[in-house]
């Protein structure tokens, strides 16, 4: 192995350390000679760690020669080496050099509390604030903005009120910049009213400010206040028009999302990355292929190059809209791929596309498909990996292939199954004939997570039921004795409401609506209609149009339809309820 030359381990070194190094003291009235090298190395090394310092690696090899320098003891240099590592190295590291400056003060702490918040452990940050509060630490209106960001991520609201309550003791409460981190933590929290309450006392506000509060609305649903807000912004930028989009996008009216696309073009306002992402996921669910081309057509005349997240989000919109093949080119097309754009385009075959394409593409991506490929190259899969792959066995009616596959799953990938797994392979089994054991499968969830909820093992029945033997009335007793025991429990009125949506009972469904608004319930929990983990959360109690239930009934007959299970007339009595409340 051939030697690796001091000069070549620390480049900097031949370049900063050219003239001998004095410790010699003189008066203060002039620099000598011997003086004159050190301040030079000093703003050599200042200059090097603000201008030149772009790594880990360039980060360590300065440290080194401050080091043996002695120049590590110069409280500038030290402050700096810190504030460097915050950005390039891990939380630990940062935190052994804070542990070994000199003169620790404000600007320190604040720059740790920083790493801590920019890390994958943010939830230590209100901790470490705390001791260093023991230790004589005096924050100040910067501390308190990665602080409170940190409990934002988190979801915290306990330690997002004692930091607040931390801003408003050290008189900091209204300063700008701490008042709009609390108003995006609260709205972050589920807190939106409470965040609500900050923006209406601020005595000045910004675009962030606006940006926040519009996008706490957003989070909690409350589409109609956040567009109240968004027409009485003074000004607004990129930001405000992504939130808004994003927002009506996650709210399930990805119509009006491409509406607010066209006034932006109107205003002259261009897009960037964000904003394309979500008009070709608009696109993708509403079913708008001309839009959707429109959009690809859009990027190709943005951007020089595409991106990873831009092809990815291209191949689930191309998918949605049943254009497999399209997906397919921008697929192969790609320069990059990662797990999520492989699974995009593995469940866009597997569920609208041919089922044994995604099978294919599937044993390319880990490998088994024949061929030789480095080990680099291959992939592991995830559950939404194996979602597709069940999902396309369940269509193509391969059992074998099912059972292999959910074994696989299991013993040689190591993933662990959850309820969208289950709920496929009974779709699966009752598609073949097998509806009792299908049922018996959905059951048999427990012996896979022995943690498993009564309430998922009861989800797991009430459904077998009304999917697979249409026991709608034994389904109804169950969930209406739920809801005599516990009539605050928003989950009990949710299986009543799956009952009813997915036997056309509107009637009933309108009136479980009207008892959950007399009682101030709210709404149910909402999630991807992908995510078949929570298959049956996937709708907004509401009287307009009925759309919440239109989503439930779909959700449920989803796989059924495009499984070829005997799904009965759910789809149809749906359509005939539309017509007669039309």
């Amino acid at each position: 192995m051939a030697r690796v030359s001091t000069r070549q381990r620390f480049p900097f070194r031949s370049a900063l350390l050219t003239r001998p190094i004095t410790t010699t003291r003189t008066s203060s009235s002039s620099l000598t000679e011997e003086q004159k090298p050190r301040f030079s190395l000093f703003s050599q090394f200042e200059a090097l760690l603000r201008n030149s310092c772009r790594s880990a690696r360039h980060l360590l090899q300065i440290q080194a020669l401050l080091v043996t320098s002695s120049l590590i003891r110069n409280p500038f240099l030290a402050r700096t080496v810190l504030s460097r590592a915050s950005r390039l190295c891990d939380v630990a590291y940062t935190l052994l050099i804070f542990r070994h400056v000199n003169s620790s003060d404000t600007f320190c702490v604040n720059t740790v509390i920083h790493a801590y918040c920019d890390s994958d452990a943010p939830h230590q940050t209100v901790m470490f604030y705390f001791c260093s509060l023991m230790r004589g630490f005096f924050p100040n209106s910067y501390s308190f903005v990665p602080l409170v960001g940190s409990c934002a991520k988190t979801g915290c609201i306990d330690s997002g009120k004692e930091c607040h309550a931390q801003a408003t003791k050290n008189g900091v409460d209204s300063v700008l910049p701490v008042q709009n981190s609390l108003i995006h933590m609260y709205a972050c929290c589920g807190a939106v009213q409470l965040a609500r309450v900050l923006f209406d006392g601020m005595l000045t506000r910004d675009l962030v400010s606006w940006n926040s509060i519009i996008d706490g609305h957003m989070m909690a649903g409350e589409l109609n206040a956040a567009h109240r807000l968004f027409d009485q912004m003074p000004e607004r930028n990129l930001v405000t028009w992504n939130v808004m989009i994003s927002g009506y996008l996650k709210g399930r009216n990805p119509g009006y999302a491409m509406k607010l696309f066209r006034t932006m073009g109107r205003l002259g306002m261009r897009g960037n990355a964000r904003t394309m992402v979500c008009l070709a996921t608009a696109c993708g669910r509403s079913g708008r292929l001309k839009e959707g081309r429109s959009v690809h057509g859009s990027i190709v005349r943005m951007f020089v190059t595409s991106s990873l997240i831009l092809d990815t989000a291209l191949i689930d919109m191309y998918s949605k809209c049943r254009r497999v093949e399209a997906a397919r080119r921008v697929f192969e097309r790609m320069t990059e791929r990662n797990l999520i754009s492989w699974n995009a385009m593995i469940l866009g075959s597997c569920i609208q596309g041919n089922p044994e394409d995604g099978l294919s593409l599937f044993g390319v991506m880990v490998g088994m498909d024949g061929n030789d490929r480095e080990e680099s190259l291959r992939l592991l899969p995830d559950e939404v990996t194996f979602i597709g792959i069940l999902c396309a066995c369940a269509r193509a009616e391969l059992l074998a292939d099912g059972r292999s596959y959910f074994k696989q799953m299991t013993e040689v990938f190591g993933v662990k199954p959850n309820y969208a797994h289950f709920w496929c392979m009974a779709n699966l089994l009752a598609n073949v004939g097998l509806v009792d054991e299908a049922e018996e499968f959905l059951r048999s969830m427990a012996k896979f997570d022995g943690h498993m909820s009564r309430q998922s093992l009861l989800w797991a029945s009430l459904l077998g039921l009304c999917r697979f033997k249409r026991d709608v009335y034994l389904g109804e007793r169950i969930a209406k004795l739920l809801v005599d025991m516990d009539p605050k429990n928003l989950v009990c009125y949710q299986f009543l409401l799956i009952i009813y949506a997915v036997s056309a009972q509107w009637e009933n469904v309108s009136e479980v609506e009207k008892v959950m608004k007399e009682r101030r319930l709210g709404i149910i929990p909402g999630s991807s209609l992908l995510d078949l983990k929570n298959i049956v959360h996937n709708f907004k109690v509401s009287n307009k149009d009925q759309e919440g239930f239109e989503e439930v009934n779909r959700m449920m007959d989803e796989l059924a339809h495009r499984f070829r299970l005997p799904s009965g007339d759910l789809s149809r009595s749906w359509v005939g309820h539309k017509e007669s409340t039309s």
